[in-house]
């Protein structure tokens, strides 16, 4: 773990911001976005996966990443830690389902790039080289763009959101 990982961690725990979180998965936004309604009940919960990042709604793979995330998970009820917001407020978190990690596997397949944040490159760089070294997914595409140079380039998708995507009741 990182010195920044490490010191990360401790302020989630001694600010509280680590949230568990369990439930059943209500809707897919895209391929690295989701809501999540608590096994207690209540408002579905917006939920980022955190450490990948998977292509727009309308660019290139963003379609068949969405597709993926939502046959794996619609339905299903998972786990999560939350660490904190990002800045459009979804609570981050890594889900699992099934013991499995799901932005791994997301990576695996070749539906999302692992996160990279300065000079690391990311907490699923080895399932991204795997799916790179095997042509899979959207690295069948050699010239695939990955989304941050995407919205840098063309912005966000014009594609309006969907029903789910606002305040959920």
């Amino acid at each position: 773990m990182t010195r920044g990982a490490a010191v990360l961690m401790l302020w989630c725990v001694a600010t509280g911001a680590a949230q568990a979180l369990s439930g059943t998965v209500t809707h897919v936004t895209d391929g690295d976005t989701l809501w999540v309604r608590p096994d207690g009940g209540g408002k579905p919960v917006k939920v980022r996966l955190e450490g990948l990042d998977a292509p727009e709604r309308c660019q290139a793979w963003g379609p068949q990443a969405t597709a993926a995330l939502t046959e794996k998970l619609l339905g299903q009820r998972i786990e999560l830690e939350g660490r904190g917001r990002d800045d459009y407020g979804r609570l981050l978190g890594r889900p699992m389902w099934g013991g499995v990690d799901v932005g791994a596997w997301m990576v695996a397949q070749g539906h999302a790039w692992s996160y990279r944040w300065r000079s690391s490159e990311g907490p699923y760089a080895a399932e991204e080289a795997q799916a790179r070294r095997a042509h899979r997914g959207l690295f069948a595409d050699a010239q695939a763009i990955e989304p941050r140079t995407f919205r840098h380039d063309h912005g966000p998708c014009d594609a309006p959101p969907s029903h789910a995507d606002k305040a959920q009741p």
